[in-house]
């Protein structure tokens, strides 16, 4: 049974149909540039030149920041009109007013003519040093900052487009859909948020100009009805009511549509199947930072290319082995994990009921095994490391972002277990940096890694299908096995894997879908306002 008001539902079927019925009609493209507004609570950077302050600008919880940087910074490189709403982290952005003299505050605090960055206004953002809150406090700085994009930043800009990010931004959708105006929402994780049309209300959200538009814990009678008693779900209003959705991966689209991973909410996962079904979905791969290349990377003391990396991984190996207290050889074979400790996603624990006999097994090999990560789950390697006597072998430290990307230059292969993978990032930057990735087969891992065939020269790293611990200690004698094949023939092949990484995973290559479906949507939209359908 439907959860949502009837209203949008005929609208979005009735809107494919117009849209086929349409294709035929002469359009003639506008000349204006299409205007973008790209909606997100985090970023990684923006590009000079872009406003006041551009180079400060910098939040980041996760993958999401890096993908939002890498499109508006892309776009604006293409010559696209495109504009940037986010929450004014004022300390995060390292802004104190309060030392400001009075003719900087007017310049701090003026909207520059140019700029294309809208910042929410809102004291709940001023003082935070994190993106999100640790406790109850995101509902509140989700709703601060929808309003501010909603009730001010849309208006201002009068975007073509929004693209928006995640349960944080999910009205927006439903209000842009109230305004005519195409939007795009990304599924970046599954997690979401409720609240009542009151409680939206009550932060300043008109929301009874957009209720029909949004996804309710059960189904609505009407406004009054459903006001204080029936729960908006603001991941699946997103998805609802967006026109396009995409995942962060193709693969993990696919899963959450043919029933995989039931932690996934049905709400999500149904609105997901209707925009999939409807040919409204795609998976688009994130991509890691384009400082992640050991060619440039600062935080490595040993730079690298493809052709030059044998050498130098060997020195950074030394470094990073001196940095945690392992055994000082360069021939040691090393596998680093780089993840948060989470035993719901990440899989720790398969690594752990089998750690002690991996070391044990190629003990005369020298294996070690690095992780540098927090989480609930670290203890068990501790106790691990001190019940075996495993100084030298075995190295555990808290997440340090230098010393991880050395862990990446150091390494020999990079440990990414995961039972569910929206995108992930390590089995992207590690084979980057010569580190073979060792994945479970599923979501983005699935995409972006395949098994290694040194005999003729194709994949980039070991994957195992099972879900358990016996499936990992399976890939990780895969890799050894790499590791024991002559020098040669390894440098040759982790020369390839790398050149191959740098072309594949780039921002340049995620910006171009994400472009080529900004395109498609406005072209639709376009053909629909010359329909007489819009």
């Amino acid at each position: 049974m439907p959860r949502k008001a009837a209203e949008p539902k005929k609208t979005i079927r009735k809107s494919k149909v117009s849209v086929k019925k349409a294709e035929t009609v002469n359009v003639v493209p506008p000349v204006k540039k299409p205007r973008i507004l790209i909606v997100t609570p985090e970023i990684t950077y923006l590009p000079e030149g872009m406003g006041n302050l551009a180079g400060k600008m910098s939040a980041k919880a996760g993958g999401m920041a890096d993908v939002s940087a890498s499109l508006v910074a892309s776009l604006f490189d293409l010559g696209a009109d495109v504009h940037v709403a986010l929450p004014h982290y004022r300390r995060m952005f390292h802004v104190d007013a309060a030392q400001l003299v009075s003719n900087e505050l007017r310049v701090y605090m003026s909207r520059m003519p140019n700029s294309r960055i809208h910042l929410a206004e809102d004291r709940c953002f001023y003082y935070r040093d994190h993106v999100y809150s640790r406790g109850d406090g995101n509902g509140k700085l989700a709703l601060a900052f929808q309003r501010e994009v909603i009730n001010n930043i849309i208006p201002e800009v009068q975007p073509d487009l929004i693209h928006c990010n995640d349960w944080m931004t999910g009205l927006v959708p439903a209000a842009a859909r109230r305004m005519g105006i195409p939007s795009l929402f990304t599924v970046h994780n599954i997690h979401t948020h409720k609240l009542t049309l009151g409680q939206i209300e009550d932060a300043g959200i008109d929301a009874a100009e957009f209720w029909a538009n949004c996804y309710y814990s059960r189904p609505p009678y009407d406004y009054f009805e459903s006001r204080d008693t029936n729960p908006v779900d603001l991941q699946a209003t997103g998805i609802f009511a967006a026109h396009y959705i995409n995942t962060v991966s193709p693969t993990f689209l696919k899963e959450i549509v043919s029933g995989w991973h039931d932690f996934i909410p049905d709400s999500v996962r149904n609105e997901i199947r209707s925009k999939d079904a409807a040919g409204c979905a795609f998976g688009i791969l994130n991509a890691p930072d384009p400082t992640d290349n050991p060619a440039i990377d600062e935080k490595i003391p040993f730079g690298y290319t493809p052709e030059t990396h044998r050498e130098a991984k060997r020195k950074n190996k030394l470094a990073f082995q001196h940095a945690l207290g392992l055994e000082e050889n360069p021939d040691a074979p090393l596998f680093f994990w780089p993840s948060r400790l989470d035993p719901v996603q990440k899989g720790p624990q398969l690594l752990t009921d089998i750690l002690y006999r991996v070391l044990d097994k190629y003990w005369a090999q020298c294996l070690q095994v690095a992780v540098v990560a927090n989480g609930v789950y670290q203890q068990p390697f501790w106790d691990i490391k001190n019940f075996h006597k495993l100084d030298g072998r075995l190295a555990i430290h808290d997440f340090d972002g230098r010393l991880s990307r050395l862990g990446l230059a150091a390494s020999d292969f990079t440990l990414v277990p995961s039972l569910f993978e929206p995108c992930g990032l390590p089995q992207m930057e590690g084979p980057i940096y010569g580190s073979l990735a060792v994945v479970h087969n599923t979501g983005g891992l699935h995409d972006t890694v395949e098994m290694m065939d040194a005999e003729h020269s194709k994949g980039n790293g070991f994957i195992f299908d099972t879900y358990d611990s016996g499936g990992l200690f399976w890939a990780i004698d895969r890799a050894m096995d790499f590791y024991s094949l002559p020098a040669d023939v390894k440098e040759r092949e982790i020369t390839r894997v790398m050149g191959e990484s740098l072309r594949r995973f780039s921002h340049e290559a995620c910006a171009k879908q994400y472009i080529a479906l900004y395109e498609s949507m406005l072209h639709r939209h376009l053909v629909k306002d010359f329909a007489g359908n819009a």
